[in-house]
């Protein structure tokens, strides 16, 4: 069996690593038929037996890859079950389990305890959030990775705009090595002409609307973002910002602030305001249950059941109308 864990608070880092994965495939051409994504909460028995001992396609193995699987196995007697089922897996599956962790949540995790009593048969791999003081230097260390260059001044300003949230600097670095056209180092005013975190704002405004229950404008919004950036980059905006809407809403109902959201969730005070003023709308009810249908519709995206601009589309439907 062949079974790898990636773990971790760092979504964007997990994405990238899962793209590593895909890219095995020596045959682009049968690699859509020989890989599988099951978001866990959704899917069903069966769904994971097809994915899992399905013959592979004119290669040698296939890749299933299982997100959150908490979602789904909650209790011991299913984890354990789930367990059993990848110790039985044939060799021709290998099985990425993805799932969001915090640190202080590693040690005691079942994923994480199934993983070390299986050794060396499952492997796992850490990916967890930079700390704030950090940024700069991942940022820089991005920039390499998407062959430019940005000062370590530029780094510093840009990390102050983001956070510790590494998708939206990863997105606000491909925008600004592509205005220095990979021809200089990023400096500090190309920071501040490109990235005054206008997706980010269009973004919360985008919630605003659903939280007021105004579709129209909830839909005009989604066009003019659409316009300027990528469908999957807006989608993986609005999927955070709610969770992020979760986290804030818990922090809020056990007495918390702003400061508090901002700590914990280690964002910029800009979004740690705007978010706890989101969250403060919504019940933490409401707000898990819309989490929970963006789960869903990620997975239909994934598995091609439906497009995104559509997804996107229902989703405002769906959500003014609540």
């Amino acid at each position: 069996m062949s079974i790898f864990i990636l773990y971790g608070n760092d979504e964007f880092a997990i994405t990238r690593k899962l793209k590593d994965f895909e890219s095995d495939f020596s045959d682009p051409t049968t690699a859509g038929m020989n890989t599988a994504h099951l978001e866990a909460r959704t899917m069903t028995e069966n769904d994971l037996n097809n994915a899992v001992n399905a013959m592979p396609f004119l290669a040698p193995k296939r890749l299933v890859i299982i997100s959150n699987p908490s979602g789904k196995f909650n209790n011991p007697a299913t984890r354990k079950k789930f367990g059993e089922f990848l110790n039985n897996a044939p060799d021709t599956a290998k099985i990425v389990l993805c799932e969001t962790m915090e640190p202080k949540e590693v040690e005691k995790h079942w994923l994480m305890k199934w993983a070390e009593k299986n050794k060396p048969a499952v492997k796992s791999q850490a990916f967890m959030l930079p700390k704030q003081r950090d940024m700069p230097g991942w940022i820089i260390n991005e920039a390499k990775n998407q062959n430019g260059k940005i000062d370590p001044a530029a780094a510093a300003k840009l990390a102050e705009m983001v956070g510790v949230d590494t998708r939206q600097a990863g997105m606000e670095l491909a925008k600004l090595l592509a205005y220095v056209n990979w021809a200089r180092p990023v400096q500090g005013s190309d920071v501040e002409a490109v990235c005054i975190v206008t997706s980010q704002q269009s973004v919360f405004d985008f919630v605003d609307a659903l939280s007021q229950g105004n579709g129209k404008t909830a839909q005009k919004l989604l066009h003019r973002l659409l316009e300027n950036e990528d469908s999957f980059a807006l989608w993986g905006m609005v999927v955070r910002q709610f969770r992020l809407l979760v986290q804030a809403r818990e922090i809020l109902d056990g007495r918390g602030n702003k400061d508090d959201v901002a700590r914990a969730l280690g964002v910029h005070p800009f979004v740690a305001e705007k978010t706890t003023g989101q969250a403060s709308r919504f019940s933490m009810e409401a707000l898990e249950s819309i989490y929970h249908h963006l789960l869903s519709i990620d997975e239909r995206v994934k598995t091609s059941q439906i497009t995104l601009d559509l997804a996107l589309d229902t989703l405002i439907v769906e959500l003014a109308g609540k």
